[in-house]
């Protein structure tokens, strides 16, 4: 698919007067827990030339596009992508460190990644890997059959939220670094690489019946995670000079 994907990249450069500086996968795939139908969601960074910042209205500034063969593309403009990353926005983050990288700008990425400790809200990013976890609990798992893609989507967000509570960094996007960070335990280990056994053979549709002990496993970290929330630290606001100067570098050049 890397070709097409390269392909459709360009397509949008050429139709939308922009240029693309970074493009990564994002969801399962870049997670590592892809079903075999899985589609490729692709995320990207744009900038427009120099002269479409120099305006009072700010017009849409996002592209989309779903293509065939499950290619969804989704790309937010360069002033919305610093302004959503000084305000620890975790989905922009975990492009940054997705395993599955199509397109980057010399200094864009490099410099978001050295940025990212010094925008890092624990307390805020905690918020929502928790709330997309309960989300998904409440949603499609608490009943006797269940979605195997679903268990995967609750597993991420409750790991990554223990990541953080054990070292207040962003979590990596790769599914294995987390269940293999030393604060999981073998125990643990083993039922997800059970799971994962199952996952790899089964459709995005199919079910299975959830052992009750795990699901109260599940309702043990939904509980735990909600109490220790606020009592991560939280960041004063940081200001935006670094990431001004950013901005005005990647237009001028």
């Amino acid at each position: 698919m890397t070709p097409m994907i390269l392909d459709a990249l360009g397509e949008v450069e050429r139709d939308c007067g922009v240029q693309i500086l970074f493009a990564a996968e994002s969801g399962s795939r870049a997670w590592g827990f892809a079903s075999p139908d899985s589609d490729y969601d692709v995320r990207f960074i744009y900038r427009h030339p120099r002269q479409w910042y120099l305006r009072l209205s700010e017009p849409r500034d996002v592209i989309e596009r779903m293509l065939p063969h499950d290619l969804d593309l989704s790309g937010w403009e360069l002033r919305k992508t610093l302004r959503l990353f000084l305000r620890c926005n975790v989905a922009l983050y975990e492009w940054l460190d997705s395993p599955i990288i199509y397109r980057e700008h010399p200094v864009l990425a490099t410099r978001l990644r050295e940025l990212l400790p010094q925008y890092f809200q624990p307390a805020a990013a905690l918020h929502h890997y928790l709330g997309t976890a309960r989300t998904t609990f409440a949603d499609h798992l608490d009943r006797a059959e269940v979605r195997l893609k679903k268990v995967f989507y609750f597993l991420r967000p409750i790991l990554a939220c223990r990541w953080i509570e054990q070292v207040r960094t962003q979590p990596p996007t790769a599914f294995a670094k987390l269940v293999a960070a030393e604060w999981v335990t073998e125990g643990e280990r083993e039922f997800i690489a059970e799971l994962q056994q199952r996952k790899l053979v089964a459709a995005e549709s199919d079910t299975a019946a959830l052992d009750p002990w795990l699901q109260h496993w599940m309702r043990d970290q939904l509980t735990h995670f909600a109490q220790i929330g606020p009592s991560l630290a939280r960041r004063i606001d940081a200001d935006t000079d670094a990431l001004d100067t950013l901005m005005v570098e990647l237009c001028d050049n």
